[in-house]
Parts: structure tokens; C-alpha cells; sequence
């Protein structure tokens, strides 16, 4: 066999270095052509690179969170095939910019290859398995070490977990001692690809913009009821209306009269660019982390229109098919946190955007009206405004504005 050293290669005009993600293979790997080797993560996109050549790992340049410039050495093969690496076309996943807090998100896991045999444990009797599978297990009372793992070096992934978990009963709560054994484990997780630009723009959201919160709660009775109504007679090709649609719907209406809000602000430049266009980015969560695709034109649109976009740019999100357009050019951001409920939050700005509106879960509420208490049902609403562009007093003027349109729905229509 011939030593084979394989360069990363050219993977985006003007890129020149990309950090290293998440690693498929180890040495002593055998790897056949076009098989994954690496991800490697630019300022424009997450990308899954080929083996050039079929043969067995010999080294590899960089640990996970490393920066590897174009050209450099990436993987050395022994390898029988000839001639010289070539450059495999790499398939890209766009990113985004995100906007609240989120929470730590599990890694994707491929289905399981069949193998004749079980693959090699990992070093030290120390199972190989992220933070989520880790948890999992726990909560299952199940020793990881007894899992065999189908991932590259014996990794664990979420269905070998499950097949161990079918295969011999254990579930959570049959074992006491799991429940009364002190926890003393401690897991690295090395902040890296998506989570490491997330906390990037988190610290560049949160130091840069002095951020003000407001507070209030709509009565969206009338609207549930409207809901109701629309999604009992709608088409079959028609997507089921949530209330977001309607919020959308709401916000591009009164923008005119709030324009200080559907903005960004280029802090460098010292401009505020207020845009006539309703382009509203929607938060969301995916096994990869947080994104915000982007429904473009809200203005133009009517409720079924909304839904629809909605539907494709956030499903496009989260199963990886979301393209550039899809992902960029917010002028206001929406994080709904009606699925985890909550009284409020102080959602974080998506620079360089000046306004966020976070919307909680609506419940049925004891409310006063006309001196007599009855049952409403109430949302409540966060929102976080840029204090250096935006002044208190419209912060507020759009929030009640917004609340007035969600109580009285006909007048979105108007």
C-alpha cells in the first residue's frame, strides 16, 4: 500500500480555513471512496467531505473545534488506489443566525449499518456516546458500557440505545440502585460548529445591544374562535392555522405605523435601515441547533399564504434542506415559546435587527370584565427592543398595537 495524503480542499469562494466538526472515522479505520470522513464547518455553511480513495486511515490533522486551512494536510490513507487526491464535492448545509437562548440540542443520528460484528470498544472501558445518549441511559438505568455501538470507533448512537433497551426490558425505574447511586460523572462537550457561531452571536447580541424588555397580556378569545372556525372549513391542500399566522399577519399591518421596529441597525455605519418589507424570522429548534428561516413578504400574503411559508422554511430548517435565501434577511424576529409555556422571558435581539417578540402559551384564564369574573383565554407576550434606536415609548406603542389587533382579529382583515 501507498501512503495517500488527502488536503482539504477548496470548499467555497473566499474560504480558507474551516473548523473541524465532527470526525466519521478514526485510525485504523478502513473507509471505502466517497465514504464521509469529516464535517468542517465555514463562515457559510456546514460541509460533510468524501473520502477521496478507498483504503485504511493512517493519521488525521486536527481535533474536533480545530481550525484547518485550505490546503492543509487532512487525512493520510494507506491506500493501493493511484494517482493524485482529488477534490470530492462537498454537500452543504446553510446556517443561520440565531436569536434566543436555546437549549442544547442533540447531535442527528443516522440509522445503524448492518455488521457482522460488534465494533471495537472504546479506550479506557469508557463508552463513546454524546451528552443526550449519556442522559438517556440514565434515566433508563442502563450501564452504556453494556451497549454495543454501531458509530465510527464503537460510538453509541440514539438506536443502538433503543435496541439494547428492546432487546433486555431495562427501562426507566427498573432499577433502584440507579435512582439511589450518588452521580459523579462529568461530560465535556467541547463547544464547536453551530453551537460555538450561536454563542458567537449570542455575546454579539447581548454586549452590543442594550436591550430593553416589555411585558403584556392579550385576550385572544375571539381569535381562538376564528381559528376554530377557519381550520373546521379550510381546504384539504390549506395548512392548519396555529395563531402565529395571525401574530405575522397582525405585525405586517401596523409596521407602517412602527417603523423604528422593522429594522436593522448597521452600528458601524451609524444607519438604521427601516424597511417597508415584512420579512419575519421564526426561531427554530433542530437536532443541530437553533435556526431562524425567514418568511419573506408577510405584507403580501393572506393566513393560508403565511402558514404555507412558514410550514416549508421552517421544515426546510429542521430536516437540513433550507437554503441561503430561506435563512437570511430578517427585519423582525418571532420566538414562540407557546410549547413550553411560561409566564414571560427577555428573548435576545437577532443582530442586527432592533426588535424581538417572544408569544407564550394561551390558557384559560379568571378574568374581570364588566365587574364580573369570567374565563378568558390569555396570551402573554415578551419583547425586547434596541434602546439606542428604539425609544421606550414605541417599544410599547407597538406591543399594545399588537394587542389590540389580537383581541379585535378583524381588524387584520381591515
Amino acid at each position: 500500500m501507498a501512503a495517500h495524503v488527502f488536503r482539504l480542499p477548496d470548499i467555497g469562494e473566499g474560504v480558507v480555513e474551516g473548523e473541524v466538526v465532527q470526525w466519521h472515522v478514526s485510525v485504523g479505520d478502513a473507509v471505502k471512496e466517497d465514504d464521509p470522513i469529516v464535517d468542517v464547518m465555514t463562515d457559510k455553511a456546514t460541509v460533510t467531505i468524501p473520502s477521496p480513495v478507498g483504503g485504511v486511515v493512517s493519521s488525521l490533522s486536527g481535533e474536533v473545534g480545530d481550525m484547518i486551512a485550505v490546503g492543509s494536510a487532512l487525512v493520510e490513507f494507506d491506500s493501493e488506489d493511484a494517482g493524485p487526491p482529488t477534490e470530492p464535492e462537498p454537500a452543504a448545509v446553510p446556517e443561520s443566525e440565531p436569536v434566543a437562548e436555546p437549549e442544547t440540542a442533540p447531535e442527528p443520528e443516522a440509522e445503524p449499518s448492518p455488521q457482522p460484528e460488534p465494533a471495537p470498544a472504546a479506550p479506557s472501558g469508557k463508552a463513546l456516546a454524546s451528552p443526550a445518549i449519556r442522559r438517556r441511559a440514565r434515566e433508563a438505568g442502563v450501564d452504556l458500557v453494556r451497549v454495543i455501538g454501531s458509530g465510527p470507533s464503537g460510538r453509541i448512537r440514539h438506536a443502538d440505545l433503543d435496541a439494547f433497551i428492546a432487546g433486555d426490558g431495562s427501562v426507566a425505574g427498573t432499577d433502584p440502585a440507579a435512582h439511589s447511586t450518588k452521580r459523579t460523572d462529568i461530560t465535556e462537550v467541547k463547544v464547536v460548529g453551530l453551537r460555538r457561531k450561536i454563542a458567537e452571536q449570542m455575546t454579539i447580541s447581548k454586549t452590543s445591544i442594550p436591550h430593553f424588555s416589555y411585558f403584556e397580556e392579550a385576550d385572544v378569545t375571539e381569535l381562538e374562535s376564528l381559528r376554530q372556525m377557519l381550520n373546521a372549513s379550510r381546504d384539504v391542500a390549506q395548512p392548519k392555522l396555529t395563531y402565529l399566522p395571525f401574530i405575522m399577519l397582525a405585525l405586517s399591518r401596523i409596521m407602517p405605523d412602527h417603523p423604528e421596529c422593522n429594522a436593522r441597525y448597521d452600528d458601524q455605519a451609524g444607519v438604521v435601515m427601516r424597511h417597508g418589507a415584512v420579512h419575519i424570522g421564526i426561531a427554530t429548534q433542530t437536532e443541530r441547533g437553533l435556526y431562524v428561516p425567514v418568511v419573506k413578504h408577510v405584507e403580501a400574503m393572506d393566513a393560508w399564504q403565511v402558514a404555507g411559508e412558514m410550514q416549508r422554511v421552517t421544515g426546510a430548517a429542521r430536516d437540513g434542506t433550507a437554503s441561503l435565501d430561506d435563512l437570511t434577511g430578517s427585519t423582525f424576529t418571532i420566538t414562540s415559546l407557546g410549547r413550553d409555556g411560561g409566564l414571560g422571558a427577555t428573548p435576545i435581539i437577532n443582530h442586527p435587527e432592533v426588535a424581538i417578540l417572544g408569544v407564550h402559551k394561551a390558557r384559560e384564564m379568571p378574568v374581570v370584565r364588566d365587574g364580573q369574573v369570567v374565563v378568558r383565554r390569555i396570551m402573554n407576550l415578551s419583547s425586547s427592543f434596541d434602546h439606542r434606536v428604539v425609544d421606550g415609548a414605541n417599544g410599547a406603542a407597538l406591543i399594545q398595537h399588537l394587542k389590540r389587533m389580537l383581541e379585535h382579529p378583524a381588524l387584520i382583515f381591515m
